[in-house]
């Protein structure tokens, strides 16, 4: 019977595998519970026609995040996965035909950018370049990695010498207003505002501080080899060499309190695990929404009335491709941004030409069956539940905006899956279909998503819906936080 301190982390995914890293290597008694029987929660494989293909997150970002979290277990990154540097970061095309590569050297982009566009614009890159790089330098230490700071805490963390900097980053106008400061070539802002997608958020509400996200993806995107599950299959072997219990399978049905703190939880076949320390790594509108018990219903705010972040349609594919260029990712745009942010948010519908994300991950490799390839195809959805009807429409939608670029796609051939906001709902339960928690709209977005410390004690939060955001890196942050709260607190206990 060890006399470790119980911790029990509730979902596999990203979050809880690195709060589940971190708390075994620091020597704890750790139990993770997963409903599902592999381990990676939105990073998954789906296998259309018996191939798997990468059907989440598609690329590996700010890789320090993880070279930190696996040297606390003792082993190193690059001894667990191979990961490969893109040497583009994205291919985009337009309606008009227009099209442009974007690279990780500041000076390849602003040449194709001059090219593309004109000297000007390219000089509107190098200074966006700038002012990206020095807003996650702002922000990296004093926010994303740290337990949520209010808006006066992090004043406060800058001093009144630091002030200029904090007011560097922008919060104060919308992404799309302040790409205008930089870009008149319309295109050119339609492309940069698509970052604030990638917290299922619209440009023409969230800050523009999301514009550092345009530094994270220069300072290096990598594939990994094998496929973005494997990432998630590397934590959670480091895991259980630290010590870790992973049950898979094993879903939770609530937690329990006792006096006011966490005593435990009960599994959906009705086990009782004890624990001094629960971390739960999901979206928190299930804990508000009582799908894990009453005892802890309270443990955050509700945040009522307030729009879910965007949702998505996703086709999944081994088939040929023709007509079109594909780089391993290519964004084919919309013919009006304004008008498909509307739909997405104002009126729950996919815009008639929308924006789509293609990811074809064989492109620099052999790896292709008997000619084809597999494919990951995305399109922002609203959360909500869609009717056969509106599905129709909206791969009628996708269908428009590929033919329209030149792109020939089977999107219902043999070897098909798809995925809807409804199925998102489904896998993920108290989620609406949302894939990012709530968006990330207004000066004050950022400040609204909950910490780490739930209201209940011995309660922690981790996940894309939690400080400080979705992402594959900023989930796993979330985990640390947490386990960085959960070792705090017992130092005090």
């Amino acid at each position: 019977m060890s006399s470790r301190p119980p911790v029990v982390i509730v979902g596999a995914g990203i979050g809880g595998l690195a709060a589940a890293v971190d708390l075994a290597a620091s020597g704890l008694d750790v139990t993770l519970f997963e409903r599902a029987s592999v381990p990676g929660g939105k990073m998954r494989e789906l296998h259309p026609g018996g191939t798997p293909v990468d059907s989440g997150p598609t690329v590996f970002t700010m890789r320090w995040v993880f070279e930190r979290l696996y040297a606390r277990a003792g082993t190193a990154l690059a001894d667990e996965l191979t990961l490969n540097p893109a040497p583009t970061l994205a291919r985009h095309r337009w309606f008009d035909g227009s099209q442009l590569d974007l690279f990780p050297d500041v000076d390849a982009s602003a040449a194709a950018i001059e090219a593309f566009a004109g000297p000007g614009e390219a000089n509107g890159y190098r200074r966006f370049a700038t002012a990206t790089e020095q807003i996650f330098d702002t922000l990296s230490e004093t926010f994303m990695q740290r337990e949520k700071p209010g808006p006066l805490a992090l004043s406060l963390a800058f001093g009144l010498a630091g002030l200029p900097r904090l007011y560097a980053t922008r919060p104060f106008r919308t992404l799309w207003a302040e790409l205008g400061s930089y870009f008149r070539d319309p295109r050119l802002r339609q492309l940069f505002a698509r970052y604030a997608t990638y917290t299922g958020s619209s440009p023409f509400a969230a800050p523009a501080t999301l514009s550092l996200i345009a530094h994270v993806e220069r300072d290096g995107v990598f594939y990994v080899d094998g496929g973005m599950q494997r990432l998630a299959e590397s934590l959670a072997a480091v895991a259980a060499r630290a010590g870790a219990e992973l049950r898979f399978g094993t879903g939770i049905a609530r937690i329990e309190t006792q006096n006011g703190r966490v005593s435990g939880v009960v599994t959906d076949t009705g086990e009782f695990a004890a624990a001094d320390r629960v971390v739960f790594n999901g979206d928190v509108l299930a804990l508000t929404r009582g799908a894990l018990g009453p005892d802890v219903r309270q443990a955050v705010r509700a945040r009522r009335g307030e729009p879910r972040s965007l949702s998505a349609l996703t086709y999944s594919l081994l088939a040929d491709v023709g007509g079109f260029p594909l780089d391993h990712h290519t964004v084919f745009f919309g013919d009006d941004y304004p008008a498909e942010f509307d739909a997405l948010f104002n009126r729950g519908e996919i815009h008639a030409r929308p924006t789509v994300y293609v990811c074809a991950e064989d492109r620099e490799s052999e790896r292709r069956i008997e000619g084809k390839e597999r494919l990951f195809v995305l399109v922002n959805a609203p959360a909500r539940h869609m009717s056969a009807e509106d599905l129709a429409a909206g791969e009628a939608a996708v269908r428009q905006t590929l033919t329209g670029s030149g792109l020939e796609l089977p999107l219902d051939g043999p070897a098909s899956l798809r995925f809807t906001p409804n199925d998102f709902a489904d896998r993920f339960p108290e989620t609406d279909g949302a894939i990012y928690g709530w968006p990330t709209h207004g000066m004050f977005g950022s400040f609204r998503r909950h910490g780490s410390r739930a209201r209940v004690r011995g309660l922690y939060l981790a996940g894309g819906s939690v400080h400080p955001g979705p992402g594959v890196p900023m989930t796993a942050l979330s985990g640390q936080i947490a386990a960085e709260a959960v070792r705090e607190d017992l130092q005090e206990a």
